[in-house]
């Protein structure tokens, strides 16, 4: 299901969000690259139902796109953080060829990952292979807290805008809380000789095969249009409640 599901809603969202590149939205370019990591997600997943004899390289490969996958979703984080925060600077430093170098520089890193895993009885590669796991979680607090102080008095992004970048923030932070942490946490006790329970290792690998799924909502905070009506009740709601709450008795 997760397959049939998302591999066929990741190649239509691809083509969709490739014409916002084209009109200098350049966040989508980030976007993009994550669910082309999630395509090498589906196919390790095929390959892994298939049980082809190079079933080794798979792993390996998905891996890789799992780490680049959390690597794009950082990526997306500080560039909501820095349209927020730093608006002017940022609009002035905002091209498609930095991007691009940006995502190329977050498939490099991704390598690291995998190549660990060859060498994990290595006790320093071990170590540090830990720390990579466990670094997206303090950068994506920082961005969502650091926007949402900002957001008070920031006045050159539109209301609309801002509501969207919010949303991605805590999107992206509750997608690898509550996907990737799971999972990153029993591969960091496993590191460390701690004994696991079966089952949690198997609802964690379940929650990591979501991710896909999970990562082509960001897609919908790409796009203007239904998500800005409901971003904006849940926000009024939540105005409206704040306003009784306030009111004298």
């Amino acid at each position: 299901m997760i397959i049939g599901i998302g591999l066929l809603l990741t190649l239509v969202a691809i083509p969709a969000l490739y014409s916002l590149v084209q009109n200098e939205h350049v966040a989508s370019i980030y976007v993009i690259n994550l669910l082309i990591s999630d395509l090498l997600q589906f196919c390790c997943m095929i390959a892994d139902v298939a049980q082809p004899a190079s079933l080794k390289i798979f792993y390996y490969i998905y891996l890789y796109s799992l780490a680049a996958s959390v690597c794009f979703m950082v990526g997306i984080a500080l560039e909501r953080y820095l349209v927020i925060v730093f608006p002017v600077w940022y609009r002035c430093r905002r091209t498609i060829k930095t991007s691009v170098v940006i995502c190329v520089m977050a498939w490099a890193l991704s390598a690291f990952h995998p190549i660990a895993q060859c060498f994990s009885f290595n006790n320093i590669m071990k170590t540090i292979d830990i720390v990579f796991l466990l670094l997206p979680l303090p950068p994506l607090i920082f961005f969502l807290v650091g926007t949402l102080k900002a957001l008070s008095t920031s006045i050159s992004v539109p209301a609309d805008e801002k509501r969207r970048i919010v949303g991605t923030l805590v999107l992206v932070l509750l997608i690898y809380t509550l996907l990737f942490l799971p999972n990153t946490i029993l591969a960091v006790l496993n590191r460390l000789n701690v004994y696991t329970s079966h089952i949690l290792v198997y609802l964690s690998l379940v929650f990591v095969r979501l991710s896909p799924l999970a990562d082509l909502v960001l897609y919908i905070f790409m796009k203007k249009g239904a998500v800005d009506k409901l971003l904006a009740s849940v926000c009024c709601c939540r105005m409206e409640s704040i306003d009784v709450i306030s009111i004298p008795v």
